[in-house]
C-alpha cells in the first residue's frame, strides 16, 4: 500500500470513528441527557387542542402539588360525589375543560363536567397556599380554583394573560408553557355561562421528574396518602 493510500485509509477510519462516537453520544429522546428542561417536577395536560406542559411549584405549594399529582397518577383515593363510591384512578384522564373565558383562563378538573363535581373524602378540601413570590403577573399560571379560603379539591385553571385581581386569592402551583393551546381552548364556542358547546377533553396527564428525585417526591407517595 502506498503512503497516499495509507494516509487516506487512516483519515477515513478516523472520520468513521468520530461519526460513531457522535451518534452514541446523542441521547435517545426522553432520556435525562436529552432533556434540556430545568430540574423539577412537570405535569403535561394532553388535550384535544394540543399539549400544555407545566413546571410545578413543589416548594411554594406542596399540598396542592402533592394532591394534584396523587390524583393524576392514580395514587390518591377519593369519594365520587354522585355514586358515593371510593375510587382510585388516573383522575384527570377523560375529563373536560368545563369553563372557558377568553382573555382570562380555562378551567378543568370537574368530575361531572358541570362545575359542581367535587371529589370528597380524606384530604378534601385542602388548604390555600399563597406564596408572596408568586403573582398572576404572567400568562400560563396554573392555579387551584376554589369557592373560598381552604376549599381546594381537584378544580384548577390556567391563565392566558396576566390577571392581577387573582393575586392573594388562589393557590398558584405551576407555570405552563404552550399558552397558544390555552388560548385556543378559551376561544371555543361556549354558552352564556362559559361552558363549551362541544367538549374539550383532557385526554391524558403525564407527570415527569427531571433531575434527582427527592425523598418526599409527590410522585413517589404511598397509595392513598392524605394530602394534609
Amino acid at each position: 500500500m502506498s503512503t497516499w493510500e495509507r494516509n487516506y485509509a487512516w483519515r477515513f477510519a478516523a472520520l468513521f470513528a468520530a461519526l460513531l462516537f457522535g451518534m452514541s453520544a446523542q441521547a435517545a429522546p426522553g432520556s435525562p441527557a436529552a432533556d434540556r428542561r430545568k430540574p423539577g417536577l412537570y405535569m403535561t395536560f394532553q388535550t384535544d387542542k394540543g399539549n400544555i406542559e407545566c413546571k410545578l411549584y413543589e416548594a411554594e405549594a406542596p399540598t396542592a402539588v402533592r394532591t394534584m399529582v396523587g390524583l393524576a397518577i392514580g395514587k390518591m383515593a377519593y369519594t365520587h360525589p354522585e355514586t358515593r363510591q371510593i375510587m382510585k384512578k388516573k383522575f384527570f384522564d377523560g375529563l373536560t375543560f368545563h369553563r372557558v373565558v377568553p382573555g382570562v383562563m380555562i378551567q378543568g378538573g370537574d368530575l361531572l363536567g358541570t362545575g359542581v363535581g367535587h371529589p370528597e373524602g380524606p384530604g378534601f378540601p385542602f388548604k390555600t397556599e399563597i406564596a408572596p413570590s408568586l403573582k398572576f403577573d404572567v400568562p400560563g399560571r396554573l392555579a387551584m380554583a376554589s369557592g373560598g379560603l381552604d376549599q381546594n379539591d381537584s378544580h384548577f385553571f390556567i391563565t392566558e394573560a396576566a390577571y392581577p385581581s387573582f393575586n392573594g386569592r388562589y393557590t398558584i402551583w405551576g407555570q405552563c408553557g404552550n399558552v397558544d393551546v390555552v388560548k385556543a381552548i378559551a376561544r371555543v364556542a361556549r354558552d352564556p355561562v362559559d361552558a363549551p358547546l362541544a367538549p374539550v377533553h383532557i385526554q391524558h396527564v403525564v407527570v415527569e421528574r427531571v433531575g434527582p428525585t427527592p425523598a418526599d417526591a409527590p410522585e413517589a407517595m404511598p397509595p392513598d396518602s392524605p394530602s394534609n
